[in-house]
């Protein structure tokens, strides 16, 4: 079987991978190819990165998160009340193993959104599913699901990402049934996924935001029971561009 062919079949099993790693072999001269147990070795190391880089992908389109942001472009400083060791802490996304939760709140423009999206994108790198909702649009798709039947199934979607972001959390006001809504998706991710809240509110107002205190009693015992709190402070980003 001559190479053309293997090439061939490589495509054809869609191993994109192995199939430029063993393009990129056949370009070096004789004496720097490597051995049969170095080649076997290539092939699977480029086949794994490229499914990798693929799911990556797929993961940051399903996301829709509102920046591109990434971890080393968030800024660190005494004046934000953000540290490094602090930042690091949650890079790994380790606290999404933990099933633990993300509140970041602080005055508008402060770049909680950013930071939020930045960990939203080291998740989608590191093999997480994630989705991010600005509060508004999240809000509206409960009620629109409710209307036509869809309810259920975005239910599923959401209790199988293993990291959603909600934004601007306390911007809209919640009526009776997306509060349960609420209520219901925080209850169905409780100890087994992760949820971020994003939020110019301080966490001791969101009780009266949510209203009626028996839900909003059991909707912070979910949110913030077991939750890594981050409050930025300094000046809008907005107004220094």
């Amino acid at each position: 079987m001559n190479t053309q062919i293997t090439l061939d079949r490589l495509t054809e099993l869609r191993l994109d991978g192995m199939s430029r790693a063993y393009r990129a072999v056949l370009d070096l001269s004789v004496q720097n190819q490597p051995s049969l147990n170095q080649f076997i070795a290539r092939l699977a190391e480029a086949e794994l990165q490229n499914r990798a880089d693929k799911r990556t992908a797929l993961y940051l389109r399903q996301s829709k998160l509102r920046y591109d942001a990434i971890i080393e472009q968030v800024h660190c400083s005494q004046e934000r009340n953000l540290s490094q060791e602090k930042l690091m802490m949650i890079a790994d996304c380790g606290f999404i193993d933990r099933a633990e939760n993300l509140l970041i709140t602080g005055a508008t423009g402060c770049g909680k959104s950013f930071l939020a999206c930045a960990i939203g994108r080291q998740a989608c790198t590191l093999g997480y599913r994630t989705l991010y909702f600005g509060i508004n649009r999240f809000l509206e798709k409960i009620s629109l699901s409710k209307l036509d039947g869809t309810y259920i199934k975005l239910l599923n979607q959401i209790e199988k990402a293993h990291l959603i972001i909600i934004d601007d959390f306390g911007l809209h006001p919640l009526d009776g049934i997306t509060r349960r809504a609420v209520l219901q998706i925080l209850e169905d991710r409780y100890g087994r996924k992760s949820t971020i809240i994003v939020s110019q509110l301080p966490v001791q107002s969101w009780y009266e935001y949510i209203g009626e205190s028996t839900i909003s009693d059991a909707i912070m015992d979910r949110l913030a029971g077991n939750a890594h709190r981050f409050e930025i402070k300094g000046p809008s980003l907005r107004q220094k561009k």
